[in-house]
């Protein structure tokens, strides 16, 4: 394959990571714990969970188990033309994966950072070996790890829109929407077993490590998003070289350039810039869809919930101009929204803007049916000024005071 040019890495982005057509698709993927009921705090191995779930492949909806480093049992569903068939299939498959574990004394777990176990790895894959060493050789060892082996999301896929003008706005309300979706379902405020004064630990994990390549895609105004990207990507340091003939041993980690500097000395190939792109984690990734990743893991009950506002908030126009006046005063607060979540009130008010377009939206969109479940989380959090990281943060404190007694 030739080797790639500066001028080949801009094209790329814009035909294949900023693909153009009529939106409407959705998919998501969810992330769990899996925890074993007789022993919560024990780690759980990745070959026990495999053995339990094995025999529920193929899952009826279509979606795919993969596995992150620390075990974390990931479903991704493929892409539905609308909500209402994305929550049957992913909620089919997940039940089966349920249903599978229980056998074996397991169970999910929606949290977005692991609140009782420390980090385990357990990942066998080189790829993940190279990440481990680049992590500890850029000095983020500790949250790098957390994030590989303790952290988990849910991410929400969204088409990334019919025309340039129309991707440009996705790609803005995404950004936008970005730290109130954080606030509104940030929960993680335990980790190890500790609370840590985040509401989403898992946000404040991302927020500190490597910047060039987990922070958001910085779009100047009037500029082409795909070129942003491009220039992100040129300029964040290569996390691992794979090897060409496809041998385990010579997978090289951090090899000390960026991938422009890369391109200089005329090596990597159109593969080595896709697989560069799957080792950059900004909340906002564009791959061909827009993959909103700033998202805390929930309980079972509510994984539909931020995929159906986030869904409703981009996909009807009027919802969408609602939510661009509505996250223009909080956009960029990143970090505000990890510590304080809905305590903050202008994310707080946000968010309520938000989530009242979203429900009005989503008759619109075909997705009436999952109003009640909205409805049902905004009473009980959002209009509150709440966040499911409140509910952990009390239990832990009820917990640790009958402790003492």
């Amino acid at each position: 394959m030739s080797r790639l040019t500066i001028d080949d890495v801009y094209e790329h982005m814009r035909g294949v990571c900023f693909k153009k057509g009529p939106p409407g698709k959705v998919g998501a993927e969810t992330e769990w714990f899996v925890v074993d009921r007789n022993d919560p705090r024990a780690h759980v191995s990745i070959e026990r969970v495999r053995a339990a779930v094995d025999g529920a492949v193929p899952l009826p909806g279509g979606s795919s188990i993969t596995y992150e480093p620390g075990g974390q049992l990931e479903l991704s569903s493929v892409a539905y033309p609308g909500l209402m068939d994305l929550h049957r299939a992913l909620s089919a498959d997940l039940a089966c994966v349920r249903a599978r574990l229980a056998l074996d004394g397991l169970a999910l777990s929606g949290r977005g950072v692991d609140p009782v176990r420390g980090p385990r790895f357990q990942a066998d894959h080189p790829r993940y070996g190279c990440m481990r060493d680049y992590w500890k050789g850029g000095g983020f060892e500790r949250d790098g790890l957390a994030m590989m082996c303790s952290t988990a999301s849910v991410q929400v896929c969204l088409d990334i829109g019919a025309d340039a003008s129309d991707a440009l706005s996705r790609w803005r309300l995404a950004h936008a929407l970005g730290p109130v979706l954080v606030a509104a379902f940030a929960n993680s405020p335990l980790r190890a077993g500790r609370p840590t004064g985040q509401r989403s630990t898992r946000q404040a994990i991302w927020n500190a490590i490597d910047p060039a390549r987990t922070l958001p895609v910085l779009t100047f105004e009037g500029a082409d998003p795909s070129d942003a990207w491009a220039a992100y990507a040129l300029d964040a340091r290569v996390m691992l070289v794979r090897p060409r003939d496809g041998s385990a041993e010579t997978w090289t980690g951090a090899p000390g350039m960026t991938f422009r500097e890369w391109i200089e000395k005329g090596e990597p190939d159109l593969e080595d810039l896709d697989y560069h792109l799957s080792t950059l984690f900004p909340p906002v990734r564009p791959r061909g869809w827009l993959e909103l990743r700033m998202i805390d893991a929930l309980p079972a009950a509510y994984w539909p919930v931020p995929v159906a506002v986030a869904t409703a908030l981009l996909e009807d126009p009027q919802a969408a101009e609602t939510a661009e006046a509505a996250t223009r005063p909080v956009a960029g607060r990143w970090a505000e929204a990890a510590r304080d979540a809905l305590t903050d009130p202008a994310l707080a008010l946000a968010a309520r803007r938000c989530f009242t377009a979203a429900l009005e939206a989503l008759p619109r969109i075909g997705a009436a049916g999952l109003v009640p479940l909205v409805a049902e989380y905004s009473r009980r959090y959002v209009e509150r000024g709440r966040c499911p990281a409140d509910d952990l943060a009390a239990e832990h404190l009820q917990e640790a005071a009958a402790w003492h007694r």
